[in-house]
């Protein structure tokens, strides 16, 4: 996204792209050992996140958004594991490290956010105790420090009385205002990169409104990434700089976010698009992508989508294509119509 876009939004100018990327991702492969095989859950993902910047992951369920967040932090549940790829934090890689070491990089250099706040936050202890913990956990201050950053960080998360609510317990605040203290708990000890896994999707319109904007806020004024999974794409439109749209375990379209959403080049990530309600025209139904996302038992050859796909033709159903630019854009296609292989079948 160009400067001129990034403040027609309203939001801050993205980093030149001289600057270092937080993270970046090459080639993640997330593999399930069973009995009967190995399933490959995604393979291939690759992306960066800038300082600042906010990328939206979105996709159908099951298209691999969620387990690529949990592979960045570490947290894949047992048999998963990340089979190749490397994963590069603040110029380090962090997935070949010991676990004791990996373990110590969560909530100091990565934070997280889910989708429930209250797995997040231990009903027996008072929200102040929780952040005061994580704070001197992972910062060398003492208690009364802890607690002035505590208290710093509510106010900054927009809980009022906030000298009075540190005391409270996490049954006493509403699902949004748990969910700014998770904010909070994320943001402790200045992470350079924050994983939000759906971190809006229990909560009603307005909250879930107010939620991305305190997000967007946050991560400008502390300079921090965030890799935003969702599937929700107004939620992707209001608040991240770039979107990758995930299909079986694939990116498939990455780019600026408006363009991605005006001109998406992917026609999953049409489909996709033309499945958001419109607010000017109604329609006696609407619209949406035939057929369903392949099982990892069953996973087509060449491109995932193309028993789904109304502009599939022969190579598609052979080759599988790699993500590439768009000529003479900026947005990147895993897709042959973008790379000379295929004849549109509406032609």
């Amino acid at each position: 996204m160009t400067h001129s876009a990034a403040e027609a939004r309203g939001a801050t100018p993205l980093p030149s792209p001289a600057a270092r990327p937080v993270l970046e991702v090459r080639g993640a492969r997330v593999e399930f050992p069973t009995r009967r095989g190995t399933l490959v859950a995604t393979d291939g993902v690759s992306f960066d996140i800038g300082p600042g910047e906010i990328l939206g992951m979105v996709g159908e369920s099951g298209a691999g958004k969620s387990l690529t967040g949990m592979a960045v932090i570490g947290l894949l549940e047992p048999p998963g594991r990340l089979a190749a790829g490397e994963i590069h934090l603040d110029g380090e890689r962090i997935d070949n490290l010991p676990p004791r070491r990996r373990q110590a990089i969560r909530g100091r250099r990565i934070g997280a956010i889910f989708q429930d706040p209250l797995t997040s936050l231990h009903p027996l202890f008072t929200v102040g105790r929780q952040l005061v913990e994580t704070i001197r956990f992972h910062l060398d201050v003492s208690e009364k420090e802890g607690r002035e950053r505590a208290l710093a960080l509510l106010k900054d998360v927009g809980i009022p009385a906030a000298e009075e609510r540190i005391n409270h317990y996490p049954h006493q605040f509403s699902g949004g205002m748990r969910q700014r203290v998770v904010i909070a708990l994320a943001l402790a000890a200045n992470p350079s990169l924050v994983i939000a896994d759906e971190p809006t999707t229990a909560l009603d319109v307005s909250i879930q409104a107010q939620i991305t904007a305190l997000l967007k806020r946050l991560c400008r004024e502390h300079g921090t990434a965030v890799l935003l999974v969702t599937h929700d794409m107004g939620v992707i439109a209001e608040t991240a700089d770039r979107v990758a749209v995930m299909y079986a375990g694939r990116i498939v379209e990455i780019g600026p976010v408006l363009d991605v959403i005006r001109r998406p080049r992917h026609p999953y990530s049409r489909g996709l698009m033309a499945s958001i309600p419109g607010l000017r025209e109604r329609a006696e139904r609407l619209n949406q992508i035939e057929g369903s996302m392949p099982r990892l038992t069953t996973m087509p050859p060449g491109c995932a989508f193309h028993p789904r796909c109304p502009e599939a033709g022969p190579r598609c159903h052979v080759a599988r294509p790699m993500l590439a630019a768009v000529p003479g854009e900026v947005t990147s296609a895993a897709c042959w119509l973008h790379q000379g292989g295929v004849t549109r079948a509406a032609q």
